[in-house]
């Protein structure tokens, strides 16, 4: 994992990059969460989609809501980035909009929006 802090329109928001999964469940993310606040500060993330267990994307399992109440709980805020469109469930796709709409969680296609949005709210 790889964590790299940028600052913009005044807010620092930690970048994570990984080439392994590092959100497959609660703990996971809780850890996630404390190691970008302990080595960088930031309680604002972007993390691509592929570094999210695939059991996430499927609303079936309470595995979202969980993990991004803890985000909410914690008041970080995280933008998932990458491409959603491969993803057919409609509740999949209302849960994106509708988180989009918020002010906490995003599904967002890059990094540059991910940090805008971030930067914002």
């Amino acid at each position: 994992m790889n964590i790299r802090k940028i600052e913009q329109n005044g807010i620092e928001i930690a970048i994570v990059t990984s080439n392994e999964v590092l959100i497959t469940d609660v703990q996971s993310a809780l850890d996630l969460m404390a190691t970008v606040s302990y080595e960088v500060g930031c309680n604002r993330i972007v993390l691509d989609k592929s570094a999210i267990c695939e059991d996430f994307f499927d609303l079936k399992t309470p595995l979202a809501g969980e993990i991004l109440q803890k985000f909410i709980n914690y008041q970080t805020k995280i933008a998932i980035i990458g491409d959603f469109s491969s993803y057919t469930s409609k509740s999949l796709k209302d849960f994106i909009y509708e988180s989009n709409k918020g002010n906490d969680i995003f599904f967002l296609s890059n990094e540059d929006e991910a940090s805008e949005k971030l930067s914002r709210v």
